[in-house]
């Protein structure tokens, strides 16, 4: 298997000819089913038959057999054996030259997590087709490079418009938009899709159309925008299970959670769908940000007895932060001890963050970051920040500098936060004391004058949210107005139309210094602010949050 390209020098640089057509034709028909099966055993046969086909002396045509075996090493993410298969086509020509060869080398890459390497051979291409366009926005948008892939749609709109984007450069776009919150990008692909499919029949076509209209829901969920996201939601004549997962998780990360519970009830009981892990996954996340102990004691017992769905590291990780919150801290661990699975690092930084929140005492504190940092993981500098938090609360701060001497020791560094907005289509992204930005001089000036409003207004600064570096009291107080989300509500401030939401993405969560003066501007500059960050959304209005101050 290691060595599928038996080899080079076996392919011909002519396709067949005569009566061996038929069954060339009939072998790369078989390749391609193989392929397309989308099940391991049968891509590994496909390697193999292609192998074999082009191991015998009447080889078919590679342009017709590539694409089918590139395709099954995508699906096993069999980088080795598609590094192989691309030297075999860029001797015979074919990559970058032959544009759907080319296609299925931009997926394949893509699909080992090469998506740099994808791009290249994308840019490379001379025929781009709307395929090529399309595998390429799908190729960063998969791999976690959302603005790049919102990026190349946009070059697309500009460089080719003899190419109409269809559903599939549609819903990669949507999904782009969801994770980047670029909601005004997203309510352009929406309308674009209206368009295409034309103005007669297109309500109707993207109404029946679940998988577009599933990533509707999210992105719109996932945007701020949850009130679209029901309307999309209502109006769908027909609904699968990710449908209703999709709802029921955006109420709950939006702080509606009775609205979650409720649709949760209407699906199993009402409409007779049955619930998966996922499901309660979203059921659980709402009992935790509700506050809902005995509610979720419920699910988590009717998921396992009722629809007998055997708990994953997620549930317990639900479970867990739902009693660690509600200073149920012995109870939370009882359900540790009971899992059917290792706790993982998150787990018990869940339990770490409990006992800052809730002062359960720097002995319990200390106990849980042990446990925390004796688990493998790549996101040991989060255990080490929330213990620093513990130590600030309790004012030692000899300790707090201990704490960063050892993540420096070990080489460790705080995962540094940033905060994105999008304004005009186009997303501009800060972190703490950034001052890239084209339009820094004036932000900066208008953070002074949020800041003296807020002073005025009687806001004290919460010095235990302060950078570890930070020495004493008064650069405490100027690295907290240097947070991210603060440069982002400050361009938001400056640049948005009156009346318009703020909108704003953090990729951590909230400090509890900048939840507070969030509250307060939403307040004295009459300006609805909508923050979603790694755990949740927050919707500020007249001086309070939807979080309830429970987050």
């Amino acid at each position: 298997m290691r060595c599928l390209a038996a080899s080079a020098s076996s392919l011909p640089a002519a396709p067949p000819r005569g009566a061996d057509a038929n069954a060339d034709r009939s072998s790369v028909n078989l390749l391609r089913s193989l392929a397309r099966a989308r099940r391991a055993d049968l891509s590994h046969r496909a390697l193999l038959l292609f192998r074999s086909l082009h191991s015998s002396p009447s080889p078919p045509p590679a342009r017709y057999s590539l694409p089918a075996a590139l395709s099954a090493a995508a699906f096993l993410g069999a980088l080795p054996e598609g590094r192989q298969l691309h030297a075999l086509a860029a001797k015979l020509g074919l990559a970058p030259a032959h544009t759907v060869v080319a296609n299925s080398l931009v997926h394949l890459y893509a699909s080992c997590g090469r998506p740099g390497r994808a791009l290249a051979i994308f840019r490379r291409t001379p025929d781009r087709s709307l395929v090529s366009w399309n595998t390429a926005v799908d190729a960063l948008a998969g791999n976690g490079d959302h603005l790049g892939a919102l990026d190349l749609f946009r070059e697309m709109q500009r460089d080719r418009p003899d190419l109409a984007p269809d559903a599939y450069t549609v819903q990669s776009v949507l999904g782009a938009c969801a994770a980047a919150g670029a909601l005004s990008l997203g309510l352009y692909a929406h309308a674009l899709l209206l368009r295409e499919l034309g103005a007669a029949e297109a309500g109707a076509a993207v109404s029946r159309d679940v998988l577009i209209n599933n990533s509707l829901v999210d992105l719109y969920g996932k945007c701020g925008a949850l009130d679209l996201a029901r309307q999309v939601f209502d109006r769908m004549p027909d609904r699968d299970l990710a449908t209703w997962n999709a709802m029921v998780l955006a109420l709950a990360n939006h702080g509606r959670v009775r609205d979650s519970l409720g649709l949760f009830d209407r699906m199993t009981r009402a409409e007779g769908v049955a619930p998966n892990a996922i499901t309660f996954v979203a059921v659980l996340s709402a009992c935790s940000h509700g506050g809902l102990v005995e509610e979720g004691r419920r699910y988590f017992a009717a998921m396992v007895g009722e629809y007998g769905i055997r708990p994953r590291i997620e549930h317990y990780g639900c479970m867990v932060d739902i009693l660690a919150r509600a200073g149920l801290i012995e109870e939370a661990l009882d359900i540790v001890a009971g899992m059917n699975c290792r706790p993982d690092s998150i787990i018990w930084r869940s339990l770490l963050d409990a006992c800052c929140k809730r002062n359960a005492g720097l002995e319990l504190s200390e106990a849980m970051a042990k446990l925390a940092l004796d688990v493998p993981d790549d996101a040991v500098s989060g255990v080490y920040v929330l213990l620093s938090r513990v130590y600030a609360s309790a004012q030692r701060w000899n300790d707090v500098g201990m704490i960063r001497r050892l993540m420096s020791e070990d080489g460790f560094k705080k995962e540094p936060g940033f905060s994105s907005i999008e304004m005009d289509g186009s997303v501009h992204q800060f972190v703490a004391g950034d001052t890239s930005h084209p339009q820094s001089e004036e932000i900066y000036e208008k953070l002074d004058e949020i800041q003296q409003r807020l002073i005025c207004a009687g806001y004290k600064p919460d010095l235990s949210e302060a950078p570890m570096v930070a020495d004493i009291d008064r650069t405490k107080g100027a690295t907290l107005r240097l947070h991210s989300e603060r440069l982002a509500i400050s361009f938001g401030l400056l640049n948005g139309t009156p009346g318009a939401p703020i909108r704003i993405l953090k990729n951590l969560r909230v400090c509890k210094d900048c939840h507070t003066i969030s509250k307060l501007i939403s307040k004295l500059y009459n300006v609805e602010i909508i923050v979603r960050d790694r755990i949740r959304f927050h919707h500020f209005k007249d001086g309070s949050c939807s979080c309830k101050d429970y987050w």
